[in-house]
């Protein structure tokens, strides 16, 4: 408590070396040394490390340069009970979820100082000092460090068939207070009286071990760091993925992984706790069903929302008769959506980030035990306590789901669940500021619900018609999931999204990356029915059967996406918001993406509600000349009233042309095409331009 309040009062003060200030420890148990230092200097910098009378059971190093964030002492690990080789991967989501996490936490051991700790971590910190923050203080509110470590990076158990169902329990359990925090990682840990090392659940990190016959106990990323002779090793091992390897210098033994964790797995009675207050969305009873949209109202909501023919071809296909995502192999020559002349769908604004450093992707198909998609909805009680009622939530097999399973949870009646549907739309009339006014009313309502102890938010934009514009699903969900953290709200609910404009995998991603917990794609659903009728789908597919191979496509797709990160769980992917933004402006950004790259800027609320009413009027215009067809796309193929390619008819044939016959001329139109903003306004660097100087004269 002294050590934060040091901190918060110095790096909140208006001194310029401010971040400057770090104290390494104020512990009575261990002592850290930092330095910006090569391995050898260590011990010349820190006399006391080369003292014979400095005497430890146990030390912990870390060593190496620095990758993804610029050398500072405050960065310099080890830190004050841990150390790190790895990636967190899902750190933005990690640390969103812990600063709303704050508002319900409550320690005995903290009593009345605990507000003076927060905030836990500083923003702009490692994904390491981060993890350390966050594991310091569960262990010193209370909890060991081992079932910290269970808890932060569970071994993979949902796929697991023959793990016990205690130590499932245990893990499920566990999963309704925090996410885990995914991603390549070898963690070693200490409290100075026991140390430790864990693995993640993928194994993506290599830490091996050997024990000495005069009980010495090394452990590192490789093996050789220290000169020790073979007569003197007594054996030899490697951590296993999602194991925890501890040495208690207090019982002077190594303890085994199957040992320790029984000890946890048996404190409490999880299972029963689950049996009691977890309800499984397949328990629930079925409301009546509802009735099908007509073929106009239908085809009204696809021209809406952006729906192509193309699309439906392309895309829905595969997914819908083979179960599988459409792939293709060209590369992508459309403008990107700012540049764009045609109004696009918010999730194109938006591009998938990757790992800073070196980050083997999981493999989805073959490592299929590790990943899991299961969804719990619900609130989340506080963090530093273990009781039953922190388990009443609803269990969804999927983040994807059916319009049955949406009914049953805006149904839902039991002990801490409770359903608000919360209409995203906005006025036709509201022409400039009508999202930012709708949004405004979002955040009212949810307001109101959760003071109505609402524990399920669902957003919808089924009311979308001739006067009422669905709001872009993606800010919705991520808006007004930055406002519940903003104002300590987040996790007293869970965020549904029902929208007719979310149908690929990118858009899911991006849904769930932005706090969604789960996505009713309501529009796709009624479009099968539609293909069915129509008899566009082979005779022997029913509506059921459809259903279920569009689900596994997108189990697929979205496993894809999230293992190329290294991440394993939709639960950690939850909020983790690992995108860019390329086009939006840092006004939009900060409200309704918060800390999300976006190094071009570009359109703002006022462009963004501009473009959802033109694509709008294309479902609904306002002279009775509707088109009873989908707009052609173009947008994987060139089509003539499609979306401008950069390879095209003109720019293929210009080209062969000038090859052919040798055409300067011909070649020079054919740059032309290529480079000048009046016909190819496509990419960022079609902006750039080479500034001219004046000759330097020679000597």
């Amino acid at each position: 408590v002294i050590r934060k309040i040091l901190h918060n009062k110095v790096w909140g003060s208006s001194l310029s070396q401010r971040s400057y200030c770090y104290c390494c420890s104020l512990s009575s148990k261990t002592l850290l040394y930092k330095g910006q230092l090569m391995s050898k200097q260590v011990a010349l910098y820190y006399k006391d490390l080369s003292d014979q009378e400095m005497v430890s059971a146990l030390a912990m190093v870390h060593s190496r340069y620095s990758t993804n964030t610029f050398p500072s002492w405050a960065l310099a690990q080890p830190f004050r009970m841990m150390c790190h080789n790895g990636e967190i991967n899902t750190l933005r989501g990690n640390f969103n979820w812990m600063r709303a996490r704050e508002y319900k936490l409550a320690s005995k051991v903290f009593g009345e100082d605990i507000n003076k700790i927060f905030p836990i971590s500083e923003e702009g910190a490692s994904d390491s000092a981060i993890f350390d923050n966050t594991f310091e203080v569960m262990f010193l509110a209370g909890r060991s460090m081992p079932h910290v470590i269970m808890m932060m990076i569970p071994e993979a158990w949902s796929g697991h068939e023959s793990m016990s169902e205690e130590k499932k329990a245990f893990y499920e359990y566990n999963s309704c207070l925090m996410e885990p925090w995914d991603g390549p990682s070898s963690i070693a840990f200490t409290d100075g009286k026991s140390i430790g090392a864990v693995l993640d659940r993928n194994g993506l990190r290599p830490s091996r071990y050997l024990v000495t016959k005069d009980d010495y106990v090394v452990m590192a990323s490789e093996t050789g760091v220290l000169d020790i002779a073979p007569e003197n090793v007594l054996l030899k091992g490697r951590l296993q993925p999602g194991k925890v390897f501890l040495v208690d210098t207090e019982a002077g033994r190594i303890i085994d992984d199957t040992e320790l964790k029984n000890e946890y797995i048996t404190k409490s009675p999880y299972s029963q706790w689950l049996k009691d207050n977890v309800v499984d969305i397949d328990d629930l009873p079925q409301p009546e069903k509802k009735t099908n949209m007509e073929d106009k109202e239908l085809l009204e909501k696809q021209k809406a929302f952006g729906y192509t023919s193309e699309f439906l071809k392309m895309l829905f296909k595969p997914m819908f008769v083979e179960g599988k995502e459409a792939i293709g192999s060209m590369g992508c020559d459309t403008p990107l959506a700012v540049l764009s002349d045609k109004p696009q769908l918010l999730y194109n604004y938006f591009k998938q980030l990757f790992a800073q450093v070196t980050n083997p992707p999981v493999d989805p198909i073959r490592e299929e035990v590790i990943m899991a998609e299961d969804v719990m909805l619900g609130a989340e009680g506080n963090l530093f306590a273990e009781t039953q009622e922190q388990c009443c939530r609803l269990r969804l097999k999927r983040p994807i789901i059916t319009n049955r399973e949406l009914d049953k949870i805006c149904n839902v009646n039991k002990k801490g669940l409770k359903t608000a549907i919360i209409d995203a739309t906005f006025k036709l009339s509201d022409v400039s500021d009508g999202i930012e006014i709708a949004m405004e009313d979002i955040f009212k309502k949810a307001d109101a619900a959760i003071d109505d102890d609402c524990t399920i938010l669902v957003l919808t934009d089924r009311g979308i018609d001739k006067d009422n514009v669905a709001i872009p699903s993606l800010i919705a969900c991520s808006g007004l999931h930055h406002y519940l953290i903003r104002n300590g709200l987040r996790t007293n609910v869970s965020i549904v999204v029902e929208t007719g404009e979310a149908r690929s995998m990118h858009h899911y991603a991006l849904l769930i990356g932005y706090g969604a917990n789960a996505v009713n794609p309501y529009l796709v659903y009624e479009t099968v029915k539609h293909q069915i009728k129509q008899g566009i789908l082979p005779d022997n597919l029913v509506y059921s059967k459809v259903v279920e191979n569009y689900l596994k496509s997108t189990r697929k797709g979205l496993l894809k996406i999230i293992s190329k990160m290294g991440i394993s769980t939709i639960q950690s992917y939850c909020g983790a918001q690992i995108f860019e933004a390329i086009g939006l402006n840092k006004e939009i950004v900060a409200k309704y993406f918060t800390a999300t790259p976006s190094r071009i800027g570009g359109i703002g609320v006022k462009e963004l509600t501009e473009e959802t009413i033109r694509r709008h009027m294309d479902g609904y215009p306002k002279e009775n000349g509707f088109d009873d067809q989908l707009d052609v796309g173009g947008y994987y193929r060139w089509r003539k009233q499609g979306e401008q390619h950069q390879l095209n008819p003109e720019t293929i044939s210009t080209l062969q042309h000038a090859v052919r016959s040798g055409n300067y001329e011909l070649y020079k139109k054919f740059a032309s095409l290529c480079n000048e903003k009046e016909t190819n306004l496509s990419t960022i660097r079609n902006l750039v331009k080479f500034k001219k100087r004046d000759a330097i004269p020679l000597e």
